[in-house]
Formats: structure tokens, C-alpha cells, sequence
């Protein structure tokens, strides 16, 4: 191929180097007013009054909004008031919004406003909010408006339950010889994306409601705040210019309806709500935290025969993504393993911690922690190489998922291979154990992983193609550029085929919900699978007009001719041909009269053959693909006082193809250093009344630079025939075994059993000496 695979430069990467590019809080009008939020200082406690008396003195304050009669939102299940009403469920909800001439007045009078608090009991792990006499969350959790297939439980704090029935798991315990099993946790965190979320509304004498967004679901914007607040959706226009990282943060749609709210109480004014550090920690959704309990069976040679597991995931205080998220972990349940015998039941927790959206991965490196080290714990009772005992059970062609689907070599790929390579990456042959003196240990893990995109069953895809006069082309897509690369992907996709210069393609960065075609949302490696097959179609209706138009001129049948380099000639004869600058627009003859008109190309896509879970025993199809992967993490680890260094981390996954080979490298190396990070330091801590204390980026901590290891990246290269050349979504895969890597290879360090995140040296010693 003469563009695919190619480390083409970003179409953005000129702007984003120079400064240049504009991201949602650069765009400025001289009259924007400044919302600011007011946060619950506790994270449950009945609100007994609020008085806004003395902030409504400030000079400057344009309107004062609390929750009164505002109609609950939530994707899945509607159970999230836009500003709290009745009492507050996390610390750092939104109670109140000063709308003010400058975000120093709006400060002030939001410092002004006097809320007055009667505290509740906090439910603090979703472990705790499972136990029957756990304080209730949500009284009126049976009113709520859902989804057909969410399914919370009354009377609980379980928003939704995921049940996966495969097999006969008392046959599949009766063939099992050995047993191991495990209890993990690990509380939410933050995606700590370095552009925080910020929006901005107004509304139009017309009625038009024009909002500017830092989000990965534009088009999700415009449909939630039409529903929510019955609205024409035609009158919704949201623009979102470039992203400075989301990692699945922006997939939720919160500033967006504080804006509007906002907009609204002054008018139609242009107000923009804009998240500093601290708000968007404490307000905004968070990384989802997860206990999980983990039971396997196998007999005497390491073949898994039953799996039992229980997912109580740390949905916060209100469901919106946790549902899907719950989903998620179910139908991967097992890990990529061929298991027959499965039993799952995976629950969405209300608890009083900042509610959960999608973190990079979407559920699968936090349940790939769970399994992988347990695991691990089958292959030391059964003293196995750890490896072997991954090959040995590891998915292939003709098994099934936990969810019944069938699998074939284009739908799972390769993970025997992904383990092969990681044997050689990481030298495994050396022994995982390498002891540098009395003091210091260097130590391997290892781990694998799988993952398919529980989306929509119905989420469309679609690219419009327009041509300039010169024949270059404009590509619009409503896929967001949150930092991976996709849009430039796309034009190597078109360039390729259409046999032309990638530098010929203008790519429109920003998506305009009126103008540009919809993408369902840029989540779940799934742009260039579904955007990329819209392209392909687009690009195939230019082809076929090019070349209908061109057989005229050329007076040659449409069969006869090829499309190549910004002509279509003769396919036995190239020097007879036409320019597409001569054709695009029509084609003129010389005595002026005219043919044809602007070709327009335009594509779609829409999964399919997926389907809903049953929801008594999971049967059903959620996803179109499963990619593999396999994972290794060295550690030099410190004996007398439990620190630990990365030395070497390692990725193999089933790529199908690669696009753009730099971009791909950036992808995993990126998703690593994320994994790791969660991995190793980063989280929430909480007090007593549920309050996070790390809201800033001086105690919340991610991996900073120069303190990661060398990353190791290679591929397996087995076509996905549904996706554009065969390429396998690649954005999250890096990240999802680092977790489960890091903790089995400390796990061998310490001569200790991890359970629980993040693994900081305090944590293994608390184990070691029994403090955990």
C-alpha cells in the first residue's frame, strides 16, 4: 500500500505544536458571562434551605439558579437532578449556579451563598452499599425512567444488574481438581485530562440553542438536552473544536445542560460553565472504582473448567455511563479464556462517591486486574508457568464468549500469538526472578486481556466528501479529535483509496452537529471502524460519479476506466484521461456548454447483528469484535522498604493492520503509561464523611515524566474482515493488562498476594505485615 501503514503527520499537529489550535475555553465573545458552581461540601446530607440573599447584592450577578423544578437526567436511567434538590449524594455535587458579568463576582457571590446541611450516613464501597441495611441513596429508585434493559432493584442501592449464565457451573466445579479465589478493590480516580471540561450556551432570539463543548458525544449533547428539556432538536447546534484529552471523561454530558440552564436565566446570553482543576476532579464524572470477587476452577493440567464471579462496581451517586459500564465488565467477564462454565453477576452501585463515566478501557482493565490475578494464583498452586498456563486456556476460533457468540478468526484474533511475542519481548526464557543483590529483586509479570465495544446496537456512523476546485478533497466527520490521531487516519484511509496524495486531503477538525455528519460518539475505538467504513462508502460515490462523469468526456465505458493520482484515464491507455479538477465541478465543453454538477460524496455505517442481552442468562451479541492482547511489566523491586521501580513494560496486541505506524506506537505507549499510572498511584482518598482530599494535581498524582519505564510495543496482524483493511481498534488496548501486570509481577517481588489499587509501597508493606 502506498499511504496505509505510513507515519503520516497529524493534519493538526502544526496548530497543536505552535499553540495555535484552539480548544472550547479559547473561544471568546466580548459579552460572555461567567457560571459559576456551587458544590456540596459533604457528600450525603438533606439540603434544608439555601439563601441567596446576599449573593444577589453583588454587583455584576446576572441570575442565581438552584434545582427546583428541573427535570432529572441520566443517559440510561433518569435519576440525576442537573443541581442537587432534596439532599446531595457526592462531595462536590453542583447545588447552585451564579451567573455573573465576570468569574471574580461570580465567585464572590457563590462564596456568598448560605446552604444549610443536615448530614446522612455515607455509603462508602459498593460492597457496603450491597448490604441490606446500607442507607438508601436513591428512596425512589423504582420511578425512575429507564431503558428497556436496565434493570435496577427497588428498594436497593443496585441500579442495574447484569446476570452471565454459560454452561453448568456445578458440572464445571465437579471436573475442577483445584480451586483459587480472591476478593479486589480499588476506589474511583480521575482521568486528569490536561485540558479540563468547560461549555458554553447561548440561545438565540430565534430559539436557537448554540453550545460550544469539550466533549467526545457532541451529537449525544444535542439528542439529551432536546429529551430533557423538550426541545425542537433542530434548533440544538453543538460545536466541539479540538479536545485536550478525554480518555472517556468527556463522554459524559454534564456542563453542557449547566450551560443551557444558565443560558436560559439570562435570556439567551452566551454563559460558559469552565471547570478549574479542583471542580473538575470533586464535580465532574469520575474513573469508576470496583470490589470484585473471583472464583476458578481447573483441573490437574491448568485447563480452566468454571469461573464464578461477582462485579460490584462504584457507580457513585447516580448510574448515567456506570450501566453501560456494568455491562461492559460482564459480557468480558472470564478474561480471554475459553471457559464453559460461567456464572456472573455484575452490579451497578449507588454510592456517595462522584458518580462514573468511561475511563480508557471502559471497564476492562479494572476487571482484567481481577481475573489476571487470580490467575496468577492458579498458576503458583498448580505450579505453572504462567504463561503456558495463559496459552493453554487462551480463546480462539470456534469457542464462545461468556455471552454465547460464536467466534471466528476475523472476529477474536490471535492470542496465542500475542503470548508468543511477549515470550521473546520480554526474554521470558530468562526466568521472571532476577536477584541483584540482598536488597534488590527484579521481578516479571504478565498478563492478557480482550475487549469488545458494548455500544449501541444502533450507533450510525457517516462522512461527507466535497471537493475543492483545484480536485483536492474536504473530508467531514463528526468523530472527535480527542488526541488520537483518527482524523489523519481517515485521510490516509481516503488517500489510499483513491490512489492520491494524503496532502491533498483537508480534514475538518471541527464538529458541527448542523453541518457535519453524525457519529454516534468518539469512544470505544471505534472511530476508524465505523467512520473508516462510512469513508470507504463515500468514497466509493465519488469513484462511481468521477467516473461517470469522466466517461463521457472520455467516451469510454465506466468499466473501462481507473481512478488514480487525481485523474481518471484509461485503464490500457493512462495518457488518455481527465484531471478531477476538470469533472468535480461538471465539465465544460469548449463553446461553453455544460454537464454534470459538484460531486458530493457521502457514506454510513451501522453495526451490525448486535443485539440486546438476554436478562436472565446474558445470551446475546454486544459488540462486533473482540480484540487480544498480551502484557508484560519488569519491575526492580526494594525488599527493605517496599519501593519499587518500572523498569520495562511490554504490549503484544492483535492490531489486524496498522494504519499509521507512529500513531499506533503513540496509542499503546500512551494507554501504558495511563495503566500504569492507575496502576501504581493513582486514586481517590476519602474521609470519614466521604469528602475526597486529593482534589489538586499536587496530591493526585499520575505518572510523571521521567519516571516511566521503557515501553516495548509489538503487533499481530490478523484481519477484522468487517473493518476498513482489516484494522482492529488499537486507542485503549495498551492500557487494559498493565494493571493486571504490575500487580502480578509485585505480587512475585514481595512474596505477597496484592489485591487492591493503587500498589504503592505502603500498600505492600500493609500487606505484608497483615494491615490489609
Amino acid at each position: 500500500m502506498e499511504v496505509i501503514g505510513k507515519s503520516v503527520i497529524r493534519k493538526e499537529a502544526q496548530d497543536k505544536v505552535t499553540g495555535r489550535a484552539q480548544y472550547t475555553h479559547d473561544y471568546h465573545t466580548s459579552k460572555k458571562l461567567s457560571g459559576r458552581v456551587v458544590l456540596s461540601p459533604y457528600s450525603h446530607a438533606r439540603i434544608i434551605s439555601i439563601d441567596t440573599t446576599d449573593a444577589r447584592k453583588v454587583p455584576g450577578v446576572r441570575a442565581i439558579i438552584t434545582g427546583e423544578h428541573l427535570p432529572l437526567t441520566g443517559e440510561s436511567m433518569r435519576d440525576r437532578p442537573p443541581l442537587a434538590t432534596g439532599k446531595v449524594r457526592y462531595h462536590g455535587e453542583a447545588v447552585a449556579i451564579v451567573v455573573a458579568d465576570t468569574p471574580d463576582q461570580g465567585d464572590l457571590a457563590a462564596n456568598l451563598i448560605q446552604i444549610q446541611y443536615e448530614l446522612l450516613p455515607v455509603v462508602h464501597t459498593p460492597t457496603q452499599a450491597f448490604q441490606q441495611n446500607s442507607p438508601l441513596i436513591h428512596e425512589r429508585l423504582g420511578e425512575y425512567d429507564r431503558e428497556k434493559d436496565v434493570y435496577p432493584v427497588p428498594g436497593t442501592n443496585i441500579a442495574h444488574h447484569v446476570k452471565i449464565r454459560k454452561g453448568n457451573l456445578e458440572k464445571g466445579w465437579a471436573e475442577s481438581s483445584v480451586t483459587v479465589e480472591g476478593d479486589y478493590s480499588f476506589s474511583p480516580s480521575d482521568h486528569a485530562a490536561m485540558e479540563t471540561r468547560s461549555s458554553t450556551a447561548e440561545i438565540t432570539p430565534d430559539g436557537t440553542i448554540k453550545i460550544i463543548t469539550s466533549s467526545q458525544a457532541p451529537f449525544m449533547v444535542k439528542q439529551l438536552i432536546a429529551s430533557y428539556f423538550n426541545e425542537d432538536i433542530g434548533k440544538i447546534v453543538v460545536d466541539t473544536p479540538l479536545v485536550g484529552g478525554a480518555y472517556g471523561g468527556k463522554a459524559s454530558v454534564q456542563l453542557e445542560i449547566l450551560a443551557y440552564l444558565s443560558s436560559r436565566a439570562v435570556k439567551g446570553l452566551p454563559v460558559e460553565i469552565f471547570n478549574q482543576r479542583e471542580q473538575d476532579i470533586m464535580m465532574s464524572p469520575s474513573h469508576i472504582g470496583l470490589d470484585a470477587k473471583i472464583k476458578i476452577g481447573a483441573d490437574q493440567s491448568g485447563v480452566i473448567k468454571a469461573m464464578e464471579l461477582q462485579f460490584f462496581w462504584d457507580g457513585g451517586a447516580y448510574s448515567d455511563k456506570a450501566i453501560d459500564l456494568t455491562r461492559a465488565g460482564a459480557v468480558d467477564c472470564t478474561g480471554p479464556y475459553k471457559v464453559d462454565n460461567v456464572w456472573c453477576d455484575s452490579y451497578c452501585m449507588y454510592t456517595n462517591h462522584t458518580y462514573a463515566s468511561p475511563f480508557r478501557g471502559f471497564s476492562h482493565s479494572e476487571l482484567s486486574f481481577a481475573v489476571e490475578r487470580t490467575v496468577d494464583l492458579l498458576a503458583k498452586k498448580l505450579n505453572l508457568d504462567s504463561l503456558e498456563l495463559r496459552e493453554r486456556n487462551a480463546i480462539h476460533p470456534g469457542h464462545t464468549t461468556p455471552t454465547r457468540v460464536l467466534l471466528n478468526q476475523s472476529n477474536v484474533g490471535n492470542l496465542q500469538e500475542c503470548i508468543s511475542k511477549l515470550r521473546t519481548l520480554i526474554r521470558w526464557e530468562e526466568g521472571p526472578v532476577k536477584e541483584i543483590n540482598e536488597r534488590l529483586v527484579r521481578v516479571k509479570g504478565v498478563s492478557c486481556s480482550w475487549k469488545t465495544s458494548t455500544i449501541d446496537s444502533n450507533a450510525p456512523s457517516g462522512v461527507i466528501l466535497t471537493f475543492n476546485r483545484d480536485g483536492s478533497l474536504n473530508l467531514m466527520t463528526g468523530v472527535v479529535e480527542i488526541g488520537t490521531g483518527t482524523k489523519t487516519v481517515l485521510a490516509q484511509l481516503l488517500a489510499e483509496k483513491l490512489k492520491m496524495d494524503v496532502d491533498k486531503i483537508y480534514v475538518r477538525m471541527n464538529v458541527d452537529t448542523q453541518t457535519t455528519p453524525e457519529h454516534w460518539k468518539t469512544v470505544a475505538s471505534r472511530g476508524i471502524y465505523m467512520a473508516g467504513r462510512a469513508l470507504l462508502e463515500a468514497a466509493d460515490d465519488v469513484i462511481a460519479q468521477l467516473k461517470q462523469m469522466a466517461s463521457i468526456v472520455l467516451r469510454a465505458p465506466i468499466e473501462d476506466l481507473e481512478v488514480a493520482h487525481m485523474r481518471v484515464f484509461i485503464r490500457d491507455d493512462p495518457r488518455k484521461g481527465v484531471d478531477f479538477k476538470d469533472i468535480c465541478y461538471g465539465y465544460q465543453y469548449p463553446n461553453g456548454n455544460s454537464i454534470g454538477g459538484q460531486i458530493i460524496g457521502k457514506g454510513n455505517f451501522i453495526l451490525r447483528h448486535l443485539s440486546h442481552l438476554d436478562p436472565e442468562t446474558g445470551e446475546g451479541k454486544p459488540g462486533p469484535e473482540w480484540t487480544v492482547a498480551a502484557y508484560g511489566v519488569e519491575v526492580e523491586f526494594d525488599r527493605r522498604d517496599f519501593t519499587y521501580r518500572l523498569i520495562k513494560a511490554a504490549s503484544v496486541i492483535d492490531i489486524g493492520i496498522v494504519l499509521n505506524e507512529k500513531a499506533a506506537l503513540g496509542q499503546v505507549m500512551g494507554a501504558m503509561s495511563m495503566g500504569l499510572s492507575f496502576a501504581g498511584r493513582e486514586t481517590f482518598y476519602y474521609d470519614e464523611l466521604g469528602r475526597v482530599l486529593n482534589p489538586q494535581l499536587r496530591t493526585y498524582r499520575p505518572i510523571r515524566y521521567g519516571e516511566n519505564p521503557e515501553y516495548l510495543v509489538d503487533f499481530v496482524y490478523t484481519p477484522d474482515l468487517q473493518a476498513p483493511y482489516g484494522a482492529r481498534g488499537v486507542g485503549e488496548h495498551g492500557l487494559l493488562g498493565m494493571p493486571a501486570a504490575l500487580g502480578n509481577a509485585l505480587s512475585i517481588a514481595a512474596n505477597v498476594s496484592l489485591h487492591h489499587l493503587p500498589l504503592t509501597p505502603e500498600l505492600i508493606w500493609k500487606t505484608k505485615v497483615g494491615k490489609v
